[in-house]
């Protein structure tokens, strides 16, 4: 789940990492207030949508009166915001954040996430910020540095301010940088994250550190654990499809294309999606079924795709395991169409636990489909047929 930057800054405020003062608003007289309130003479206007990229999309912008603030609000609010991180639809602007300017003499980029490959926690910093980190990290890799620690013993002070050494801060502002990790290290643990980016992290032309723009993602999973953070999730901003899938135990994230995707295990769905785009085709969907989910629930997310109009095909690829079988996913497609009524073309491909009797259930229940034999074939079949409805 991701959280806004409002939230987030001030979730990490709460546990010592400095941020500069600020509010949010949901209208632009409310914003002048804010403005006013804050006080100074310069002030920074953020629209407020779970996506990276505002600044180059004019969604982060500097006003010098409180008067100002609220012509750039009004003119946010309510309107569509697209960056690279959005479709092409973009996100509409239904908050944005008022703080104080801050007038930097340096930025940096520092993030805590878990290195998956290693099976560890890893702060990452390089000391070069802003919007190109990225960029400036494929050309040099070895910018960004790395401090591994795992879930239990954060990272010791000595350790962090030699880290804030090789960002190129020395003196208070190692020491400064030093807590800051730290504390940042300790929310990622005790939030159950798997993300959070400060980005920049800047020094200001007063000498102190501050974290210009926070990205925080925490781990759904976990939410049980977390009913602070649980409340925080904006369902203006969540995908009615997805939440539905999430509901009912599949990973489910759509997508622009018109080939629907039923798949078991999340690497099998990256590779039927690749697939698919290497046969011409465009996947609608990303679906991943987990272990534990049963039929009605699959019918569940088949029933999602089936209620898309942009849907045109369907491809079922699934591979039966110990505890999703081929037939499991089979008895879910007949209940979904039950459900639906609507009937699209439908390409299987079947293999592992039950795959013979599930194709048996397939013709039993006449089920209208086309068995593949491999997944190459089966997804240059789903191609072919989403293009005869064009």
């Amino acid at each position: 789940m991701n959280l806004h930057e409002f939230q987030a800054k001030e979730i990490l405020a709460r546990r010592g990492v400095p941020v500069p003062s600020g509010h949010v608003a949901w209208t632009a007289e409310e914003a002048r207030q804010v403005a006013k309130e804050l006080g100074g003479r310069r002030f920074a206007v953020k629209a407020q949508i779970l996506a990276g990229g505002r600044g180059e999309a004019g969604g982060v912008k500097i006003a010098y009166s409180p008067d100002e603030v609220r012509e750039i609000a009004g003119a946010m609010l309510g309107s569509k915001l697209v960056t690279a991180q959005t479709r092409a639809a973009g996100r509409s602007v239904r908050r944005v954040y008022v703080e104080q300017g801050v007038s930097v003499t340096r930025e940096i980029y520092v993030g805590v996430t878990v290195d998956r490959n290693g099976g560890e926690i890893v702060l990452l910093g390089t000391g070069q910020g802003g919007g190109k980190v990225e960029e400036q990290v494929r050309v040099d890799p070895e910018s960004l540095h790395r401090l591994a620690f795992d879930g239990v013993t954060p990272p010791g002070a000595e350790a962090l301010r030699k880290f804030a050494g090789l960002l190129g801060l020395e003196g208070t502002h190692a020491d400064e940088a030093a807590r800051m990790l730290g504390a940042l290290a300790r929310a990622f643990v005790e939030l159950e994250a798997s993300l959070i980016e400060v980005n920049p992290l800047s020094v200001s032309e007063e000498g102190h550190l501050l974290a210009l723009d926070v990205k925080m993602t925490v781990d759904d999973n976990a939410l049980f654990r977390q009913p602070e953070l649980q409340v925080l999730r904006d369902a203006d901003e969540v995908d009615e499809q997805e939440l539905e899938a999430q509901r009912h135990d599949l990973n489910f994230v759509r997508m622009d294309g018109n080939i629907g995707m039923v798949v078991n295990g999340a690497g099998l769905a990256l590779a039927t999606h690749d697939i698919l785009c290497d046969c011409g085709g465009a996947p609608a969907n990303f679906m991943d079924i987990r272990t534990s989910a049963m039929s009605l629930q699959i019918a569940k997310g088949i029933g999602l795709l089936l209620a898309d109009p942009r849907v045109a095909v369907i491809f079922v690829n699934v591979h039966g395991g110990g505890m999703t079988s081929c037939d499991t996913v089979v008895e879910a497609i007949s209940i979904a169409i039950r459900w639906s009524g609507r009937k699209v073309p439908i390409v299987v491909r079947l293999a592992g636990q039950n795959a013979g009797y599930a194709k048996k259930m397939l013709a039993d229940r006449r089920i209208p489909h086309e068995l593949a034999e491999g997944i190459v074939a089966g997804a240059r079949r789903a191609v072919e047929l989403a293009k005869r409805t064009r």
